[in-house]
Formats: structure tokens, C-alpha cells, sequence
């Protein structure tokens, strides 16, 4: 913690950002914005083959709905001393590192063809290439140097591999987990360089840029610890020991049900998005539904996230982001995976729903309208979002709670009718829409008081005509206040309704 907090989020562009990757993004940002440090977003583009059009332009898009800020990198306002930030336009820098290790005699030159690995694998049980049978390889410890050189001059693809010596026992320190050993028999020498495309694998260049880009701390999903070892030996191998970033390796998110880390077919199998944004797939054509389309808040999504996996050690739920900013710390980060609660994350959009102006519900619920051909004064609209908001996680289930407001009974619920439409019920809703007709004061208040005095006063049954009265008006027991629901529909359509349930029921 002696140096500036820099933390980068680098993901390939390889598809759409899992949720996963977008917890690994907000708690990067939620350390650095704590610690007064920088953000960056690199783009881990080494690996050509499994390049998507477009993966990169959602992750900038996905990351701003959240509000995660960049500070440097890609999608950041201004330009960073350590560009370029994609690795693909990294290229000419990694090779001096390469041909560093290679003259250090710390990584080696290997022709193996894919062939010869796949007989090499059906020869050799569990085969892996490390200390105990690079020797019988076609690579440059096994080869004259002038051969080595012939290979090379002719155009010969080959790798560059790093050679791990075995039985040592790597450290790993790390923030959540402690110190982490790992025996380095167990590390096989990995290709760090590829002369096909000119440039190097994940692990080569993810060390190199965090040496160059000065990244202080590393906080990425757990499913790269067993690749630490290798990432220590590197910084080892290339001098930086003193340099290296501290490691902080985050726990899964895990499946609602069962066991194993959470899957895109879990979010189809069970009805929820595991993307932020919606994604159409460029080869298939195929939509994945995202959490921005499925109608969550941004504020929503980030709190929501930020407790699977950590806590603040108090019963708060509900968190701005600064709040988040202020109480994040990575030593409380479970070590353990946690269980995907999406109906948590539903409740979580109920709360920002119910907390959010009446101003704002109103003005997104206007345009569902509008979709709808309804043209409705902001006043109109607002009162009827504060009377039925409550029973709604989402804007867009507003409708489904609301349309009697815009739109009289179509049909009447059969249940209802059969249990509290009596044969008395069409004269006593006549006489209602009667009295009705004569009130001049239509408020809430003044329709109450006269309509159950004059309940009172003929000895009706009040249960009996306000559920009657109810189902003429929303077409289903459902809905606030019916006092409520007259005053904003008004005294016309309110009796046009009675007349109407009378005549078809």
C-alpha cells in the first residue's frame, strides 16, 4: 500500500460480460475509489480466434450503465500514459520480454507440432510438458543451436515455453484467501509466445501489463488462482519481484440450485438474465436477455452484486454506491462461493422502485403508455404510481397493476362473479351509479363518507357492494383504494362502468 492503488479490469472480447465478470468490474472500482486510486479497463485481445465483433463495445456500454467508472484504458474520457490498452496493438512490446527469458535460459523454443503433442498425450498418461519430459521434445534444449536457427529461418511455427524447475514450493500471498503454496511439479511449462500470430498467451501478457501499466493489486475471479504460481514465478523470472502487484482472488457466483458456478443455461432454465445488457449473438442470431431490457435499475444491479460475496458486517441492505465505496474492504470477501439469489435480486429492484421520486417511476411508466397509444397528463399519471407502485418490482409490471385506470373491463373475473355478484346486486349497483350522479364533491374523502352512509342507511351489506363495486370498476378483486380509483377515473367513466358490469354480467 506503499504506492498509488491501481486496479485494472481486463476482459477478453470474447462475447457478452457475464454477471460474474461485472462483480469482478464494480469490486475493482469500489477498492480503487476507496483507496483513492485509478481504474483502468484493458482489453485482453490476444487470443485472435475467439475474438466477437462487438464483445468490446458492450463491456465499455455494460460497465457505464452500471456506473463503473474508467479512469484510464478503453471507454475512458481522456487518454492514459500507459496506452495502447487493447493487446492486440500491444504486440511489439511483449517480445523483448520474451526473447528476455529465453537468453536468461528461463523459457525455451518448441516446435512441437499439434500432432506430435497428441501422440506425445496417447503415448504418456496425464502427458505434461514440464522438467520431466521436455527432454524427449523437439524443442531447444534438445536441439543444436544451429538448427534451432535453421528451423526458425525457414519459417517453421513454433512457441515459446517457460521453464518451470520442479519441486519448489511457490507462494502465493494472497488478500482474501491468505498465503496460497503451490509445488511447481505440478506447473507444466506453459507457452508464453506463439510466432503464428506474433503474439504472446494470456498469462505473458496479463504479467507484462500489469508491470508496465504499474497495477498494484490484482482482484479477478477465483478460477485464475491456480494460474498465480505461474504469474509469481514470471514476475520472478523477469526481475520484478519487487514490483508485483498484490493478489486478491474473488469466490464464484454459483448456481441458484445445485452445485457448480453459475451458467448462461441456468439464467435460461430458471427465467433470469446473467448478462447486464441484452446480447445478440453475431454468428447465431441468437438474443440474450440482460438485466437493463429485463427492467432493472443500474443502483439496483450494483447493490444487489456487491453483497454476493461480501458484506459489511452489518445488517444494511441497501447501499448507495458511495456508501459501497466508503464500507468496501477485500478482508471481507468470502473465501467461499455464493449462491446466485435472483429472486433477491428482484426484491433489490422492489426496494430502489419503491425509494425512487414518483417524478422518475412516473416519467419511464409514461412511456409504456405512450407504446400503448395512451396520451396522459405527468399529475394523472404520478397519482396513479403512488397508488399501486407497492405491488410491483419492475416499471414495466405497472401496467399490469394500473390498466383499469386507462382502460375499462374487457371481461370479469368468473371466480369473483360466482362468489360475490348476488341476484340483489344489479338494482343496488343501479342505485349506486344514481347517487353517484348527484355528488358534486367527487373527492376521495366526500365519495366515502356519502356512499357508506347511504350503505348504512338501506341496510346493505358493505362487504357486498364494494366487492360488487370493485369488480364493475377493475374487472377483478384487485387494485388501491377504490375511493381512490373513482377520483381518478372520474364520476363519468365510474358510472359508465356500473352500467356497463350490470348489463353484460
Amino acid at each position: 500500500m506503499n504506492k498509488k492503488v491501481r486496479v485494472r479490469f481486463a476482459p477478453s472480447p470474447t462475447g457478452p460480460l457475464h454477471i460474474g465478470g461485472v462483480r469482478t468490474a464494480l469490486y475493482n472500482f469500489l477498492f480503487a475509489r476507496k483507496h483513492g486510486g485509478n481504474m483502468l479497463l484493458r482489453i485482453e485481445d490476444t487470443d485472435s480466434a475467439r475474438f466477437v465483433p462487438g464483445a468490446e463495445e458492450y463491456i465499455v456500454e455494460a460497465l457505464s450503465w452500471l456506473g463503473i467508472e474508467i479512469d484510464e484504458g478503453i471507454g475512458a474520457k481522456t487518454t492514459g500514459t500507459h496506452a495502447p490498452y487493447r493487446q492486440s496493438e500491444r504486440k511489439s512490446i511483449y517480445r523483448k520480454y520474451v526473447d528476455q527469458l529465453i537468453e536468461a535460459g528461463l523459457a525455451y523454443i518448441a516446435f512441437d507440432t499439434p500432432a506430435e503433442l497428441d501422440a506425445k498425450r496417447a503415448e504418456i498418461a496425464n502427458f505434461q510438458y514440464d522438467a520431466s519430459t521436455r527432454g524427449m521434445m523437439t524443442n531447444s534444449l534438445t536441439l543444436a543451436v544451429d538448427e534451432v536457427a535453421v528451423r526458425i529461418a525457414a519459417g517453421q511455427q513454433y512457441v515459446v515455453r517457460i521453464k518451470i524447475e520442479p519441486n519448489e514450493d511457490v507462494k502465493v500471498q494472497d488478500l482474501i484467501r491468505g498465503e496460497v503454496i503451490i509445488n511447481s511439479s505440478v506447473i507444466d511449462d506453459k507457452v508464453l509466445f506463439k510466432s503464428s500470430d506474433e503474439l504472446p498467451t494470456y498469462h505473458m501478457a496479463n504479467v507484462v501489463d500489469d508491470y508496465l501499466m504499474e497495477i498494484s493489486h490484482v482482484i479477478r475471479g477465483e478460477e485464475w488462482l491456480p494460474s498465480a504460481p505461474l504469474h509469481v514465478l514470471l514476475y520472478r523470472y523477469l526481475g520484478w519481484t519487487e514490483s508485483m502487484p498484490q493478489f486478491a482472488h474473488l469466490p464464484l457466483l454459483l448456481k441458484p440450485d445445485g452445485n457448480g458456478k453459475l451458467s448462461k443455461r441456468d439464467g435460461d432454465r430458471l427465467g433470469f438474465p446473467v448478462f447486464p445488457l441484452n446480447w445478440a449473438d453475431p454468428k447465431t442470431g441468437e438474443t440474450s436477455s440482460g438485466y437493463r431490457e429485463a427492467g432493472y435499475f443500474p443502483e439496483a444491479v450494483v447493490n444487489f452484486l456487491s453483497l454476493l460475496g461480501w458484506n459489511s458486517g452489518t445488517e444494511q441492505e441497501i447501499f448507495s454506491m458511495q456508501e459501497l465505496i466508503e464500507q468496501f474492504s477485500l478482508d471481507r470477501v468470502s473465501k467461499s462461493g455464493a449462491k446466485f439469489d435472483y429472486e433477491k435480486g428482484k426484491w433489490f429492484n422492489h426496494k430502489y422502485l419503491q425509494a425512487k421520486p414518483i417524478e422518475e417511476i412516473a416519467y419511464l411508466f409514461q412511456h409504456i403508455l405512450i407504446e400503448k397509444g395512451i396520451i396522459e397528463d405527468s399529475e394523472k399519471v404520478q397519482k396513479i404510481v403512488s397508488l399501486v407502485r407497492e405491488r410491483a418490482n419492475f416499471v414495466n409490471e405497472l401496467w399490469a397493476q394500473a390498466s383499469f385506470f386507462f382502460e375499462a373491463p374487457q371481461q370479469y373475473d368468473e371466480k369473483t362473479i360466482q362468489k360475490r355478484w348476488k341476484p340483489e346486486t344489479p338494482t343496488q349497483l343501479t342505485k349506486l351509479s344514481e347517487l353517484l350522479a348527484t355528488i358534486e364533491d367527487f373527492s376521495p374523502e366526500n365519495t366515502e363518507v356519502i356512499i357508506k352512509e347511504w350503505i348504512t342507511a338501506n341496510e346493505y351489506n358493505l362487504g357486498g357492494i364494494m366487492n360488487a363495486f370493485r369488480l364493475a370498476l377493475v374487472g377483478e378483486p384487485k387494485g388501491p383504494h377504490i375511493f381512490d380509483i373513482i377520483d381518478i377515473i372520474g364520476k363519468e367513466e365510474t358510472i359508465a362502468r356500473i352500467k356497463k358490469a350490470v348489463e353484460v354480467i
